[in-house]
């Protein structure tokens, strides 16, 4: 199978473990049959190649997503980069254009096209097996999963199929109902569009082109912020007259809010948590390294990270995301492709953070002009080089950069640094980069 994976969002509503860098699908708070955390998209990815271990995944995704990509899955997956936000149409044009230009996949071979997070058992995956090979022979030209319906939602759109058979022929299209028109719907056995598709690599690329100008994929990529900004639904599916839908019966789950997100959860607590026997149905997830005791809580959620503690109603935490959009602030936490950083203090003119290197990665070799830093080595042993001068590092280790200092750490086994900026202008911009011969 040929995927694409749409992953996007801002990480408004699951603040505070979500910010502008980690969305919710980065979040590690499922546990595998190993038993160990991890996030929707590492989910999805483990879910994917069990079904089809030769599946080719390409994950279209914005420049802030990047660094978590390749922290959680590594190079076991393409990651085709947007420059700038412009909606699934161009999103998925780009990741066309990026397979057949830059993998050399054949036009007439089936894509898929779904969101990163679902919440879905295996049988999800099997049904887009199905859907490539609809896809594939040709029946159609665009083939749409269609999703039975729970309950009347109001927050998908709709497909009416023509008939009830588990492979249908569209009939139209409805936007986001209200509950009673929704439940009109499902009476005339509408499916919840979820945003997933198949069809050839070969018709992806001639809508493509009769929209957008352009050559090659470097040619999109390079004028992609002069691209419109429309839907995909809008652009292609609702203008495509030979269309079917796939009927899927399998469980299928939005995990948006923390309601729905905590329904998922297969414990009441992560971290540092006791909950006292007059709790009832409250969940927990606590990345402070501080304990928490909640006692008498009902029908509760609480979060706790480095950039805040939320202690909401569960019901009422679904309307989060205007208070969030007021608040101001650095993201205190981040996944980056060499390992993650937390943010310990800040002070007027300093700022203390905990870098966590993966072995046999690095930092940029670079340098600042405003601040100075004091590294400090937790746990781990690696090798700095400082204005070329390089020196293998233990736990004790203390390496002082002045400003304009050129500076970098490589790590040999998992490296804990503490580090200390100095300065009356710290500022994340403030870092200029070098080439290093055999490191760069």
């Amino acid at each position: 199978m040929n995927i694409i994976l749409l992953s996007g969002g801002s990480g408004k509503r699951l603040w505070p473990l979500s910010n502008d860098i980690r969305s919710k699908q980065f979040i590690k708070i499922f546990r595998n049959e190993e038993g160990e955390l991890e996030s929707m998209l590492m989910r999805v990815y483990r879910q994917i190649t069990a079904v089809d271990s030769k599946a080719r995944i390409t994950v279209a995704t914005s420049k802030k997503q990047v660094s978590s990509i390749k922290n959680q899955l590594g190079d076991r997956v393409s990651v085709c980069v947007e420059p700038n936000r412009r909606d699934t149409f161009p999103a998925i044009c780009l990741a066309a254009a990026y397979l057949y230009h830059e993998k050399k996949v054949p036009v007439e071979e089936a894509v898929i096209v779904c969101p990163v997070d679902p919440y879905v058992q295996e049988s999800y995956f099997e049904a887009l097996k199905m859907l490539a090979g609809l896809a594939e022979e040709g029946g159609a030209n665009l083939t749409l999963m269609g999703i039975e319906p729970t309950y009347p939602s109001e927050k998908y759109g709709y497909i009416i199929p023509e008939t009830a058979k588990a492979v249908s022929p569209v009939s139209t299209f409805k936007e986001k109902p209200d509950a009673e028109t929704a439940k009109k719907y499902i009476a005339q056995g509408a499916l919840w569009n979820g945003g997933v598709f198949a069809l050839r690599l070969g018709y992806l690329l001639e809508k493509a082109h009769e929209q957008i100008d352009f050559t090659d994929y470097w040619d999109l990529y390079y004028n992609y912020s002069k691209q419109k900004k429309i839907s995909f639904d809008y652009a292609v599916a609702e203008k495509e007259h030979r269309i079917q839908v796939l009927r899927y019966h399998g469980e299928w789950k939005d995990l948006g809010t923390w309601n729905t997100f905590s329904e998922a959860m297969d414990t009441n607590i992560l971290g540092r948590v006791t909950l006292n026997e007059t709790c009832e149905n409250t969940h927990v997830v606590n990345e402070l390294n501080i304990p928490i005791l909640c006692m008498g809580c009902k029908n509760m959620v609480i979060a706790a990270s480095g950039d805040g503690i939320l202690i909401s109603d569960k019901e009422q935490s679904s309307y989060i995301k205007p208070f969030v959009d007021e608040m101001t602030g650095q993201a205190m936490y981040a996944e980056k492709s060499w390992g993650s950083f937390t943010v310990l203090d800040v002070q007027e003119e300093s700022m203390t953070i905990k870098i966590v290197l993966l072995p046999g990665h690095r930092l940029h070799y670079h340098s600042h002009e405003h601040r100075d830093e004091v590294w400090t080595v937790m746990s781990g042993r690696g090798r700095t080089i400082v204005d070329g001068m390089e020196q293998v590092v233990y736990p004790g280790d203390v390496i002082t950069m002045a400003a304009g200092c050129k500076h970098t750490v490589i790590a040999e086994t998992e490296l804990k640094i503490i580090e200390v900026q100095l300065g009356k202008d710290i500022d994340v911009c403030d870092k200029q980069k070098y080439r290093l011969e055999g490191i760069e």
